[in-house]
């Protein structure tokens, strides 16, 4: 019977592959996949023919009968035949790694994911040692996907020599920020790369036991990851020497910085612990850790099985490898690109995005998450670069754009950052907890255009002393959004005449 593969990667789902699945179920065997992460063509169907697979999206439950009329079977002619799926200008400019199997592969089926590659590199890993593994990854220039581009090999480094037993692996996967969803999907698409980098971790490091921490707004990777988790056990992979639990979030933003989570992870509220010590001196229960984003970690596998040099020949400056960016927004066609880093920012907002999805001129492009700087398009010739966006005063985060056209009010944008911060403090420290209220407030002043020219001051001052003074990166990137806002989009805190 021929194989039609069908996501059913959250986004899918909600654009309607359950029915199109059903709808399918009595013409052909329906395989289950993740994304392949072109969100506009979602639900996008692929059949398997003598001339590989044929993609055809998007797909509706209502659109089956005419497809099945047209030789959807044999990858007939239809005018949502999108061909090859490697074809597709979208995922042909990219580079795949991390996410090479996502929309591939069945996520839950171990054979699967061995037929493409899969566990070959914690398989070289184990042959070529503890010491060797850790300087591969060193080599490779592998740096946290996370947000703060911290060179992972160091941390494993620092892990591995700690003194303290048992040691620990902790993937954050409390993927918060607005905008960015890879991730999620990759716990949904292809979850044994994420637990074939931990366990290439946990060995390098010497550790026996893991943690995902998964934010509770993620249902399908909670239900597709704990799935994957039991089928690991069940062929040995986990179990012996390392095992892996998985523990869900309660929805804290904050509970994304690494301290907080341990907080979390140990029964407590989630508040940020100062530093030092570090955690891969002193974390999780007061052992040696190692924490990494489930990029990062998922990342680890294609290293070791093609060498750290091909990695380190992809990216720009001290980015090196790929970043799986995330398009969102007012943007014509969102999805998830994976690249290497040193493509320009207004590449991938209008080359690779389309521009915006209400076809007005863009205004403004925030990269990073709730804490990122907003970019106007006199900016668009920076490189996605870490040292890059510094440079300008932005992050690129975790890889999310979320992309806003010219109706954007950028004061109201600049309030919400405040607000958002206020909302979700921790409230460890005074600059973060007090000074995001106060904010909130002088914005709103601001909005009415009470003294708007001495408030502004007063924001810049606030702004100062939460970047410098707040413990963690909640309260001390905050500004960014903020001062981005003031610096490039200041017509919009000055349009109601002052009082």
């Amino acid at each position: 019977m021929t194989r039609i593969f069908v996501p059913r990667d959250a986004a899918a789902k909600a654009l309607g592959a359950e029915a199109v699945a059903r709808a399918l179920g009595a013409h052909a065997t329906v395989v289950r996949t993740g994304s392949r992460g072109m969100f506009w063509l979602e639900p996008m169907i692929e059949v398997e023919t003598s001339a590989g697979r044929i993609a055809y999206g998007p797909v509706t439950a209502a659109d089956i009968p005419g497809l099945l009329a047209s030789g959807l079977l044999t990858g007939g002619a239809h005018p949502s035949r999108l061909g090859r799926p490697e074809d597709i200008p979208f995922l042909a400019r990219q580079t795949r790694l991390t996410f090479a199997r996502c929309g591939v592969i069945d996520p839950l089926s171990l054979d699967d994911y061995r037929a493409h590659g899969g566990l070959s590199g914690l398989e070289r890993a184990r042959a070529m040692g503890r010491a060797s593994t850790i300087e591969t990854v060193l080599k490779s220039g592998l740096r946290g996907r996370g947000g703060a581009g911290f060179p992972a090999g160091i941390k494993w480094k620092t892990a591995a020599d700690a003194p303290g037993d048992p040691k620990y692996v902790v993937c954050n996967a409390d993927e918060g920020d607005s905008g960015t969803y890879a991730d999620r999907m990759l716990m949904e698409g292809d979850p044994f790369c994420l637990i074939e980098g931990m366990a290439i971790a946990a060995f390098a490091v010497g550790a026996s036991k893991g943690y995902v921490y998964t934010r509770s707004e993620y249902p399908h990777a909670i239900a597709t990851f704990d799935a994957a988790l039991a089928v690991a056990r069940a062929a040995g992979l986990l179990g012996a020497d390392f095992d892996i639990e998985q523990r869900v979030g309660a929805g804290a933003y904050v509970c994304g910085e690494e301290t907080s989570m341990l907080e979390s992870l140990e029964g407590r509220r989630g508040q940020v612990r100062a530093k030092p010590p570090l955690p891969a001196h002193k974390g999780l229960f007061g052992k040696p850790t190692v924490i990494n984003n489930v990029i990062t970690l998922a990342s680890v596998p294609v290293i070791l099985s093609n060498g750290p040099e091909a990695y380190q020949a992809i990216g720009f400056g001290r980015s090196r490898g790929t970043m799986p960016i995330q398009l969102a927004g007012n943007i014509r066609f969102g999805g998830l690109f994976e690249a290497g880093f040193g493509l320009t920012l207004g590449e991938i907002v209008n080359d690779i995005g389309g521009g915006t999805l209400s076809g007005r001129p863009v205004r403004a492009v925030q990269v990073g998450g709730p804490l990122g700087a907003y970019f106007p398009p006199s900016l668009f010739d920076t490189p996605f670069d870490y040292e890059a966006f510094t440079a300008k005063d932005g992050l690129i985060g975790h890889g999310g754009v979320v992309v806003f056209d010219d109706t954007v009010d950028m004061a109201h944008q600049a309030r919400f950052a405040m607000e958002f911060c206020s909302i979700e403090s921790c409230g460890k420290c005074t600059p973060c907890r007090i000074g995001s209220v106060r904010g909130t407030e002088t914005l709103d002043k601001i909005l009415a255009g009470q003294a708007v020219e001495a408030n502004i001051e007063l924001i810049r001052d606030l702004c100062h002393t939460m970047k410098f003074g707040s413990l963690c990166a909640l309260g001390g990137f905050i500004p960014y959004p903020v001062m981005s806002a003031l610096e490039h989009f200041s017509e919009d805190f000055r349009r109601v005449k002052a009082a």
